[in-house]
């Protein structure tokens, strides 16, 4: 029987290159909710890749800024918004390298590809869409359907099953350290890119590169059956 491959993605930081608008609308959310001016994109960085309300708190917690928990979701909800409008309004393009690996591993028929994103399945949307991304052709998990967070696992393990394949044989790309933590929890072997942080950061996973075009379908056999 053939051996089959799990290759699953996250999107933001590894599909395209979503955090400085992140950044961007987000800081327009505390000024435009809270009055609150001199936000920077840096100090969004303890909620990368942990879901858009932690996103929000790690400013928020930056600035000594008390929120509620309906405040923050609300703050969520308005960056949703603004970050929708803003890829319909100015497509991002796929990172280098990111389609070719897709529209590759697409076509052979020991692999099986999955989207899993922490973020809604309306904003992973509009990013897919904008990036051209074949997520028809995968399967898609959304942060819309876990109940726990990364570095929680639970995300993985779904995509895992839906699959129908066991975490053992699949390869998460990541681009955060809670991603690269949460593939490991699963039990999955992890590429992490280093799109949105440094090498050291990264150094939970199994192998770490600057860029997916580094990245051939070889190579992720390879580490998956490596003990």
């Amino acid at each position: 029987m053939t051996q089959l491959y799990g290759l699953i993605f996250d999107v933001d930081g590894v599909i395209a290159d979503t955090e400085p608008v992140n950044a961007k609308v987000t800081i327009r959310v505390f000024e435009d909710m809270f009055g609150l001016n001199g936000v920077r994109p840096e100090d969004f960085a303890a909620g990368i890749g942990r879901g858009a309300e932690k996103y929000v708190k790690a400013a928020a917690d930056v600035h000594g800024l008390q929120l509620t928990d309906e405040q923050i979701e609300s703050a969520a909800q308005l960056r949703e918004q603004y970050l929708i409008k803003a890829m319909q309004e100015e497509p991002l393009p796929a990172f280098p390298g990111v389609l070719e690996l897709i529209n590759g591993a697409l076509q052979m028929q020991d692999f099986r590809l999955a989207i899993a994103t922490s973020a809604t399945l309306e904003l992973s949307h509009a990013i897919l869409e904008s990036s051209k991304v074949p997520y028809q052709k995968m399967v898609y998990v959304t942060g819309s359907e876990i109940t726990r967070k990364k570095p929680d696992p639970e995300l993985f393990l779904v995509a895992a099953s839906r699959m129908g394949i066991l975490p053992a044989n699949c390869l998460v790309i990541e681009d955060a350290p809670n991603g690269v933590q949460a593939a490991k929890a699963a039990g999955a072997k992890c590429i992490a890119v280093t799109n949105s942080t440094t090498a050291e950061n990264l150094s939970q996973a199994d192998l770490i590169c600057d860029s997916l075009e580094q990245i051939d379908l070889d190579m992720i056999q390879e580490l998956v059956d490596s003990n």
